[in-house]
Order: C-alpha cells, then sequence, then structure tokens
C-alpha cells in the first residue's frame, strides 16, 4: 500500500509547495488547512497530475482538531509516513495589550496542536519503523522576540521539542526534522501585523520564496537532518546569537519586530 504524506497549512505558503513535493515523489496525500476552498483547488492541482489527494478542512486552533485528523486518516487505511505539521501564526505588539484568546490559540496551533498530531502518529511509525516527521519552526526559536514575545516562544518549544525527540528516536526508524525559516514570502506576515516591520525591509536578510524554503525542509527530512536552517544569510544570523550578549539579542530583535 503506498504511503501518505499528511501536511497541515496545505492550502498556501509552504505547505503547498512541500505537499507538490510530497505528490512528485509518489506519495498520497492528505491535505489540511481552515479554508475548504483553497484545499479543493490544490486537490484539483495536484491530482490533474496523478496524486492521491483527501483532503480535510480543520481548524488546529480547535483542540479537538488533531484527534479528527488522526481518525480521518485511519478512516481513509492511510499509511501516513510522512507527518507535515506546517501549520501556524503569529501576532504583533506588547503582550500585555494584544488579545489573550488569540494568544491562547497561538499557542494551541503553534505547539499543543502539533505535540499531539506527533504522539498520536508517531506510535505507528515507531511500530512499523519507518517515518518521517518535519516540523516548522522559525529563526525565531534562537531568540526571544519582544513585541512578537509569544509567537517566539512557541517556536523555540517546537525546536527544542523536535531536537529531544529526534534524538529519542534515532534508532528506531523515525526522521524528525525541524525546519527553521527567514522571512519567507508568504501571508504570514500580514496576518502577524509586521509588513512593514525592518526586518522585512531589510537587505541583510532577502525574503525567500515559499519554494525554496519547501524544498530546503522537504530535502532536510528525507536526508535525516535534525534542524534545518532556510538560506546562508538566516544560518549565520541564528549562529551568532550564540555570541552576542542576551541583553543585545533582545533589544535587537525588539527593533527587527517594531513598525508594524
Amino acid at each position: 500500500m503506498k504511503k501518505t504524506a499528511l501536511v497541515t497549512g496545505a492550502s498556501t505558503g509552504i505547505g503547498y509547495e512541500i505537499a507538490k513535493l510530497a505528490a512528485a515523489d509518489g506519495y498520497d496525500l492528505i491535505l489540511v488547512a481552515r479554508n475548504l476552498k483553497k484545499l479543493n483547488q490544490v486537490k484539483k492541482e495536484l491530482e490533474s497530475k496523478g496524486a492521491s489527494v483527501e483532503v480535510l478542512a480543520a481548524d488546529l486552533g480547535d483542540p479537538k482538531s488533531p484527534k479528527k485528523i488522526f481518525d480521518f486518516s485511519k478512516k481513509k487505511k492511510a499509511i501516513v509516513d510522512l507527518l507535515v505539521n506546517n501549520a501556524g501564526f503569529g501576532s504583533n505588539g506588547k503582550f500585555s495589550k494584544l488579545d489573550l484568546k488569540e494568544e491562547m490559540e497561538m499557542i494551541q496551533v503553534n505547539v499543543s496542536a502539533l505535540v499531539e498530531l506527533t504522539h498520536l502518529f508517531l506510535k505507528d511509525m515507531v511500530d512499523r519503523r519507518s517515518g518521517k516527521i518535519l516540523n516548522v519552526a522559525s529563526t525565531a526559536a534562537f531568540q526571544p522576540g519582544p513585541m512578537m514575545t509569544n509567537y517566539y516562544a512557541t517556536k523555540a518549544y517546537v525546536l527544542s521539542f523536535s531536537e529531544g525527540l529526534a534524538e529519542e528516536v534515532r534508532k528506531e526508524g523515525v526522521t524528525v526534522c525541524c525546519l527553521c525559516p527567514g522571512p519567507t514570502q508568504t501571508e504570514f506576515f500580514e496576518r502577524a501585523g509586521v509588513s512593514k516591520s525592518p526586518l522585512l525591509n531589510s537587505a541583510l536578510v532577502p525574503k525567500m520564496t515559499p519554494a525554496e524554503v519547501a524544498k530546503i525542509g522537504y530535502e532536510g527530512v528525507k536526508s535525516g537532518r535534525v534542524v534545518v536552517i532556510s538560506g546562508i544569510a538566516n544560518r549565520i544570523l541564528a549562529q551568532s546569537i550564540r555570541i552576542t550578549p542576551r541583553f543585545l539579542v533582545r533589544k535587537i530583535a525588539k527593533f527587527l519586530n517594531s513598525g508594524a
């Protein structure tokens, strides 16, 4: 029976591009996102190229969604050999003034849903001694981020969780990879309210396309890498955090996240 790639946040951006790469590799697909109309458009596009595609509209802000997704895959008798936890969002502003409900929903989507989906699908992977998990974090994972404090914290969790889990399952036939993109040309920044920030308008860190980032992450998980940072500039910046005084890291991050 053919193996399946399950991708969350698959209707646009990095998730959509990873879905195309998995389809080209011969995977059957289960694509998950909130927007059913966009999912069906992607389904039609990929099926026209010979892929087998199932879609499920689910909001990962709902705590019931991870189990719903898992049950859907079981109903379809899918062998999920590649799990891509891509769905996520951010917000901008002083934490005390941001909407608490939205901040808690961010933790649900970026962290809780990712952890639950990983746990649900990991057991079968370990039992089969075969499987790959690609968790999408961010270069935000490497430092605190004033003015986007909660978002940076969620991505730090994803990075730490992925690295720890990768070592746990290293000899059990399962690969866990954490993709850490820098600024990418997606809808993320408009939703987060940071489209005018200095970070996005800096020539030092050019925005990459979702296709470029997806290819780096997809090749990373296939090759068994644990942490993948997209782009040379982003890799340099992520490593520079190690030798930069923490007080300065905080101040620079606050400047880069301002100007919304």
